[in-house]
């Protein structure tokens, strides 16, 4: 039997109806169970089941929110039927009716995972009123505070592995300055599909990456990891240009499987002796060139993404000649793909410059975090995607030309 919600006539309805079901074999007891309910003031939705079974498809159907158990049915007794009860439906509130003679029962109810429990014979609306609806709170507190628990703990544990394999950057020259920046798409999450490092080889030059896998979610967070790593080992190991990019192709088609996954990324090698940068794109944009004359996007040549078409690509070099002092900045397309603030135009390249050119002068860190920021404001959260921004500034006043021990140059003095 099934009694939907009520409401009392002319009063407002506050709260939402509760979904009671009852348990219970007597159909006297069952019918005055009825009679109180309606005398409480609740709004509610009785169902009425007679045993354990019965209860078990209805509580399998739909959700309840509160059970009012009897603990003498024909197929279940005592703290046995709130076991069974229970394991149907562990979030859910379990009033416990007992007998007047069962003096222990309702403690022991409340020990074997009730919320509460009633007499029979001694049970009257107001006090109906306050158990259901103080253990419906009980029982939903007590299930938000596990899953926050738990949500902690398992953020916790993704947050020690995802430190774990965010970058440390590796550079020994003190005229450079490297600033990074990464934010993953994914609510909570630290690390996405796109990837960044930095290192310098002991031939004092400086190669930086910047990438994107396709795609969204752990499977592309796990190949972008894969890759940052295999440049990291595969620049210590000597390995440039064309040759790393074959490399990293060949670890992207092995770490994807069967998954359809494709990368682009920009490599770039900074020579402070030859105040040159050489880039390598492969299906990636162009970084931008900050020098006393303000930002512009650089021009370079370009190749295919990685994963494309295996074993075919090529990836022309480009050697860009640097001023003294500037600064060079890669990026993923999440820093320029959301709006910029109308509802159907993005920021694209153009946008950002107009950003940078309003950015009052500051330290590095500020500016790429003010540009990140404003970014974000005009896109409003429309646009969901990985980014990852890594700056290079260096000042070449800062050095002495003569070669030191290593072969690279030396700061001045």
């Amino acid at each position: 039997m099934t009694v939907p919600a009520t409401d009392t006539p002319g009063r407002p309805s506050p709260e939402p109806a509760y979904r009671i079901l009852l348990i219970e074999d007597d159909q006297a007891d069952a019918l005055l169970v009825e009679e109180l309910l309606q005398d409480t003031g609740l709004r509610f939705e009785l169902t009425t089941r007679t045993t354990l079974a019965e209860a078990r498809t209805e509580l399998a159907a739909r959700a309840i929110d509160c059970i009012l158990l009897d603990l003498h049915l024909p197929d279940g007794s005592g703290t046995e039927t709130i076991a069974a009860v229970r394991e149907l439906a562990p979030h859910t509130a379990v009033i416990v009716f007992t007998g007047l003679s069962e003096t222990q029962a309702g403690a022991e109810a409340m020990a074997a995972g009730a919320q509460d429990y009633l007499v029979k014979g001694k049970v009257e609306a107001d006090l109906l009123h306050r158990t259901v609806r103080y253990a419906v709170y009980r029982s939903q507190t007590e299930h938000a505070t596990a899953e926050a628990q738990k949500a902690r703990l398992h953020a916790e544990e993704n947050a020690r592995l995802e430190r774990g394999l965010l970058p440390q950057p590796i550079l020994d020259t003190s005229t450079v300055t490297v600033t990074t920046r990464y934010l993953p798409s994914a609510e909570r999450a630290l690390l996405g599909g796109d990837f960044l490092d930095v290192v310098e080889s002991d031939d004092g030059l400086l190669h930086a990456v910047v990438g994107d896998v396709s795609g969204h979610g752990p499977d592309a967070a796990a190949v972008g990891v894969c890759l940052r790593i295999a440049w990291r080992s595969l620049v210590l190991g000597g390995h440039r240009g064309p040759d790393l990019l074959h490399l990293m192709e060949r670890i992207l088609i092995a770490e994807c499987g069967p998954q359809p996954l494709f990368a682009t990324c920009t490599l770039l090698t900074l020579d402070q002796n030859a105040a040159t940068a050489t880039l390598y794109l492969a299906g990636h944009h162009e970084p931008l060139l900050t020098t006393t004359e303000g930002t512009r996007e650089l021009v370079a040549v370009h190749g295919m993404a990685l994963g494309i078409a295996p074993k075919l690509g090529t990836w022309p070099a480009t050697v860009i000649p640097l001023p003294a002092a500037g600064a060079l900045t890669l990026y993923t397309d999440g820093l320029t793909e959301g709006h910029n603030g109308s509802n159907t135009e993005r920021l694209g390249v153009e946008g950002l410059l107009a950003l940078i050119r309003g950015l009052p002068p500051t330290d590095p860190a500020a500016h790429v975090d003010r540009l990140i920021s404003d970014t974000q404001a005009l896109n409003a959260g429309r646009h969901t995607d990985d980014l990852a921004v890594l700056r290079i500034d260096w000042d070449n006043r800062l050095l002495i030309r003569a070669p030191s021990a290593q072969g690279g140059p030396r700061p001045a003095s």
